[in-house]
């Protein structure tokens, strides 16, 4: 019988490995930032065409 503690690893099909857990959350949040800064460029872009009509 082979001695495990609590802190066995999970066979790979079971959890991703870290480090790709972590680009892709990396890639998440880059991505909503993205959108976020597309969304008030083009908040700002219609307001000041607004203003010059």
């Amino acid at each position: 019988m082979t001695k495990e503690g609590p802190n066995v690893p999970l066979p790979n099909t079971q959890r991703p490995d870290p480090r790709e857990e972590r680009l892709a959350k990396a890639l998440r949040a880059n991505l909503r930032r993205r959108k976020a800064q597309d969304r008030a460029r083009a908040e700002t872009s219609q307001e000041s065409e607004e203003e010059t009509k």
